[in-house]
């Protein structure tokens, strides 16, 4: 990902030309590393998206609606406080530097004027933003607290002085000279994208082979003082090019897409290492780029990153009950074969008189089959207690087969409700699903309340809707409650129910709506049913189907636990109908 200095350089020219006195109307933040703020300025009202994700820290204007909280985290009503109402005098970067500055006039409780400055350092896991009081210097806050427990040298804290980040010594890519550069191409001609990496700031690794393009360097043999001279001239040409393009305004922004149609990188002019290796797809301003990337790179990035504690949870859970059901087994099995114990039992009984205490086992007659059986003993008790003994095992045994059958039965019903929250949670596809998730294992008690500020929003079920070829709609829960809620909620009683055989996934319902059921729709609706389910990259998936009459929900049962009866079963390959509402 290029967000390099020639990037920040961009996007600050196009947001200082759009948001230079513009008022900051609202403020938002819809994750802890996340702001959002409403300017309204001489060129319109613009949403203004700031991030100190470490893996998508960027500051662009944004056309998308984002959720917000049901009430504002403590960084948000601090920049409220502050700054809500200021108006913006510039938009800056900090030399070549891969930090944005936004001062904001505004005024203060007393109704004087005062100046802050909110700073936007892009630097991966080390990216923040943090409210500045500009007449002191001193930090008001910041999104993230950084202490000398983090970091010995850097601390960002209330009312500590800010202090930029530590230089690196390298030469902003504006002011470096023909001269600078030659002195960086003192090597060899392999390790020129290096040097000049390492000697230029605000440049990127692909930026930096972008500097060399023209140039053969793959020789591992040291440029001759003519070459040195020859190759410092074409990287400066480019850097030249590249700086002529940017203070005009005349940038080229695009995204490079791989053939999935998923972004692999984006910049702000064309990358010739790119170049006609992936799909190109230029955008007119450096914002609309930047959105498409991020939004499309990783909506399931961002789904992935959100859903990790919860696929780590049920893992561990999951594990647990596999171990479980394990012991369970083995300790069932050990219970199954206690005949031997109440034998033992007995023939002790029956022959007390051939041993006595102290002896360590004794020969009988098996009167069952006539043959002897050497059973083992107790040296330290009595003969006659040595029966009653095996008679105890015998009765524990017994009672164990109950008990321990009865756990086995709880805990497949565990792992079962558990590997369908696994597959949802893999199949899920937006933020609400993997927030609803969370709420139902919250419920059930796998994970523990998270502290919400205000009060949570409520959300109504919304079943995936699709259409079957020959026109008879589908739904498709998305979590177990969900399922719940579409088979006995939604559905009538002549509707057909869907569900994968012995493979967690989803409930689906067919809507008859007084149509005959057609061939086509079953094995269509069968399929929509495997796809939204483990099974999904699977071939030749069986899929039970039945009318919802026959459907029905133990007493008891966790969310989305279901018993049915007269099901026949099609085998199908996963795939969903190209019509799709």
């Amino acid at each position: 990902m290029a967000f390099d200095g020639i990037a920040v350089r961009a996007v600050t020219q196009e947001l200082n030309k759009k948001l230079s006195g513009g008022k900051l109307e609202k403020v938002y933040q819809p994750e802890n590393d996340e702001l959002i703020f409403h300017i309204h300025s001489k060129e319109g009202n613009f949403k203004l998206y700031l991030s100190c994700n470490s893996s998508s820290a960027r500051i662009n204007l944004i056309t998308e609606s984002v959720p917000n909280p049901p009430a504002p985290m403590t960084f948000c009503m601090l920049l409220r406080k502050h700054i809500q109402g200021g108006r913006i005098t510039e938009i800056t970067q900090k030399e070549c530097e891969r930090i944005v500055e936004i001062p904001f006039e505004t005024v203060n409780e007393l109704g004087f004027s005062v100046s802050k400055k909110l700073i936007i350092e892009i630097m991966g896991k080390h990216s923040n933003i943090i409210l500045v009081d500009l007449e002191s210097n001193k930090i008001i806050d910041s999104i993230k607290r950084i202490s000398i427990d983090v970091n010995r040298i850097r601390q960002i804290l209330p009312g500590k002085l800010y202090e930029y980040p530590p230089v690196q010594n390298k030469i902003p890519f504006d002011t470096v000279t023909l001269q600078e550069i030659e002195t960086l191409c003192l090597c060899t001609p392999n390790k020129l994208p290096k040097a000049l990496l390492n000697g230029i700031q605000g440049i990127s690794p692909i930026m930096a082979e972008q500097l060399t393009y023209g140039l053969s360097i793959s020789s591992e043999i040291p440029y001759t003082p003519e070459e040195v001279k020859r190759t410092a001239q074409i990287v400066y040409t480019n850097l030249c090019k590249i700086l002529s393009n940017l203070k005009v305004g005349n940038v080229c922004p695009r995204v490079y897409l791989n053939t999935a149609g998923n972004p692999v990188d984006f910049h702000v002019m064309p990358i010739q290492a790119l170049e006609g290796v992936y799909e190109t797809r230029p955008f007119e301003e450096v914002s609309g780029a930047i959105e498409f990337f991020y939004s499309h790179r990783a909506s399931s990035n961002r789904i992935r990153q959100k859903s990790t504690d919860l696929e780590k949870a049920v893992k561990t859970h999951l594990d647990k009950l596999y171990l479980k059901k394990q012991r369970l087994s083995e300790e069932l099995l050990k219970a199954e074969n206690s005949e031997d114990y109440r034998l033992f039992g007995e023939l002790l009984t029956a022959n007390l008189h051939l041993f006595k205490a102290g002896d360590s086992q004794v020969t009988v007659i098996n009167y069952y089959d006539g043959k002897e059986l050497t059973i083992p003993l107790d040296k330290k008790i009595s003969p006659s207690k040595n029966a009653q003994h095996y008679f105890k095992k015998y009765g524990k045994s017994k009672t164990a087969i109950k008990e321990k059958a009865i756990q086995l039965e709880e805990t497949a019903e565990d792992l079962n409700y558990l590997e369908s929250i696994s597959v949802f949670i893999k199949n899920a596809d937006g933020l609400e699903e993997v927030e609803e998730i969370r709420s139902e294992l919250i419920e059930a008690g796998y994970l523990k309340k998270r502290k919400v500020y205000g009060k949570p929003a409520k959300t109504k079920p919304a079943p995936k809707p699709y259409t079957t070829s020959d026109g008879f709609r589908v739904l498709v829960g998305r979590n177990n409650k969900e399922n719940d809620h579409l088979t006995f909620k939604l559905a009538s009683s002549k509707d057909m129910w869907f569900h994968t055989k012995d493979i967690p996934g989803s409930h689906v319902i067919l809507f008859t709506e007084g149509k005959d059921i057609t061939e086509t729709a079953i094995f269509e609706g069968a399929a929509i049913a495997a796809y939204h389910s483990k099974g999904r990259d699977s071939e030749n998936v069986p899929v039970d189907y039945v009318q919802v009459k026959y459907v029905k929900k133990p007493a008891g049962a966790k969310p989305g636990m279901v018993i049915f009866t007269n099901n026949r079963t099609v085998y199908v390959n996963p795939k969903l109908p190209q019509v799709q509402v």
